[in-house]
């Protein structure tokens, strides 16, 4: 079984080393680790915990993306079920700046997206408010989109062009990361509603990710406070790697699809394609979360590491 590292340097990890400082959260890390997938209840009954604290740890080693949490149908409404992201956290004080040298980064805003094809529900909106008319498809085609930090739809697809800067560069790539702040799109919010959301690069499927629901069970941490309360909140932050070995979603292996499937020497950009498509077994919607919205302030990542 694939080993999923974190590794941290003293520069980018003193948030999660002062998350694992407390005797508590460690607990929770190492009972996940040995019994698998948990629910709350059920990891405050084990470690004998009140469950208002352990709802306290949980949503640090989430915020700290330590763990993943996931809603699923239980005898009575829903439960949050809690995943250990990591097998191992490794510290090194190796010089910063040599990870730096070998990933090259570029930063896409949520509406600078190329090409689309989408149907209602869907829409917009920047920090300000609304960008053109909601659940009307043209208003993808508004010049204003490039303000956009949130846009949702029910079906289709948005596409996004990165440069190729490996290519330029003559470097050879060893992986491709995609960091994107997902979740389903219903209206008003369900945390059950399920979504296939399929990720592509330069048009090969690397997965589907089925998004668990569309959270609205309290403000997103960037989200304005002019954004409606019953409206979407925040997305699940995920992490689609493609290596030599295939590809990985939150570390976890998902897909046989590997970097030599993408045939990055032969494109000068890389593009990327976010859909629910017309067949999906769950086609409920997507909301794609940039900065100022939903709990972490950032667009959609693309991450070449040669």
């Amino acid at each position: 079984m694939t080993k999923r590292f974190l590794m941290l340097s003293p520069d980018d990890g003193a948030e999660v080393l002062k998350c694992l400082a407390a005797p508590a959260r460690l607990a929770i890390l190492k009972l996940l680790h040995a019994a698998g997938p948990m629910n709350v209840n059920d990891i405050a009954e084990r470690l004998e915990m009140p469950q208002s604290s352990t709802s306290t740890h949980l949503n640090m080693l989430e915020d700290a993306g330590l763990i993943r949490t996931e809603v699923q149908k239980a005898r009575k409404g829903s439960q949050k079920v809690c995943h250990a992201v990591h097998d191992e956290v490794i510290l090194t004080f190796g010089p910063a700046e040599s990870a730096a040298e070998n990933t090259i980064e570029v930063i896409m805003p949520v509406g600078l997206y190329s090409g689309f094809d989408v149907s209602a529900p869907c829409g917009m909106c920047s920090s300000e408010g609304i960008i053109g008319f909601l659940d009307s498809p043209d208003t993808f085609l508004s010049p204003d989109r490039m303000k956009a930090g949130l846009l949702w739809f029910t079906r289709g697809y948005v596409d996004y062009q990165f440069p190729n800067n490996a290519r330029i560069r003559g470097a050879e790539v060893q992986e491709l990361e995609l960091v994107i702040e997902l979740s389903s799109e219903v209206p008003g919010t369900s945390e059950d509603w399920p979504s296939d959301i399929r990720i592509s690069v330069n048009g090969t499927a690397l997965t589907t990710w089925t998004s668990p629901g569309d959270f609205g069970d309290r403000r997103g941490t960037f989200t304005p406070d002019w954004w409606k309360l019953r409206g979407s909140q925040y997305g699940m932050l995920k992490s689609f790697r493609v290596t030599p070995a295939g590809t990985f979603v939150d570390g976890m292996r998902v897909s046989d699809t590997t970097l030599a499937d993408l045939n990055l020497l032969e494109h000068r950009s890389i593009r990327l394609r976010i859909e629910v498509p017309d067949g999906a077994a769950h086609p409920g919607g997507v909301n794609i979360f940039g900065r100022g919205f939903g709990n972490y302030d950032q667009d959609i990542i693309l991450r070449l590491r040669t």
